[in-house]
């Protein structure tokens, strides 16, 4: 019984952390990317001079691939540099840009 338990509460706590990590795509984007690409951030700000300033913010976009996602965020556009696979791993970014292109393949 005791086992039993103690293996349920290891199921649990598993569950809970992959919760947290690299599916989470909204998530993500707000630890990893918001910073400068929410309200008031850099890129938003940057990004406000080529587009509508209306779909400034990703997450207001309905535009966008995963894989323009991935491409821009690993090779970098505008002012807005290279983001490495130690800053933001394969799986991290592959949710993050699925949240930001919301099923657009």
């Amino acid at each position: 019984m005791r086992a039993a338990l103690g293996m349920l509460g290891l199921v649990l706590l598993g569950a809970s952390a992959s919760a947290q990590t690299p599916g989470d795509g909204k998530a993500l984007f707000h630890e990893k990317c918001a910073m400068c690409h929410g309200p008031g951030g850099m890129g938003t700000g940057l990004l406000a001079r080529r587009v509508d300033p209306k779909v400034a913010e990703l997450e207001k976009r309905d535009d966008l691939t995963p894989d323009y996602v991935t491409t821009a965020a690993r090779t970098g556009i505008g002012n807005m540099p290279a983001i490495s696979r130690g800053e933001v791993s394969d799986r991290q970014l592959a949710a993050i840009a699925a949240y930001l292109a919301r099923g657009k393949k």
